[in-house]
């Protein structure tokens, strides 16, 4: 068992699109034509970062209900977290790419961390490792 799709509710398709491959290196895994369940038109369109298992569906908002959670649905809580290998790359590509950064980078137990938003405004944790550990040397007997 592993978990497949978490959805996005997005203003359009083509934005959200662009920012998660281009802007942030998804990959665009499927979009194709679909039908709402009245049988309206949709798109069925799936990102997610590569090599991962876990995608994104970027779900196009339908009705005011849907549109009011645009940017807001995890109650202004950071709900979604990009692991990287490379923080500081990471944190560069996209700081120069515009992404809105709302915290600085800063260290806690679990990681490097800054908070981030992405195109509809839903808040992101960029985490990466802590760094390289520190090299540690030992005399013939193992002791420090």
């Amino acid at each position: 068992m592993h978990l497949e799709l978490i959805a996005i509710v997005v203003a359009e398709y083509d934005p959200a699109i662009d920012f998660f491959v281009n802007t942030l290196g998804f990959e665009l895994v499927e979009d194709v034509p679909s039908l709402t369940n009245d049988g309206r038109p949709k798109r069925w369109v799936v990102v997610r970062p590569p090599h991962a298992q876990t995608g994104i569906l970027l779900a196009r908002a339908d009705g005011t209900r849907q549109l009011a959670a645009i940017g807001d649905q995890t109650a202004g809580r950071v709900g979604f977290f990009l692991r990287v290998d490379d923080f500081d790359e990471a944190y560069t590509r996209m700081t120069a790419a515009k992404v809105e950064f709302v915290t600085q980078p800063r260290t806690e137990p679990y990681g490097r961390v800054a908070v981030f938003l992405d195109i509809a405004g839903n808040r992101w944790d960029l985490l990466g490792p802590l760094g390289n550990p520190p090299q540690v040397t030992t005399n013939g007997a193992g002791l420090q």
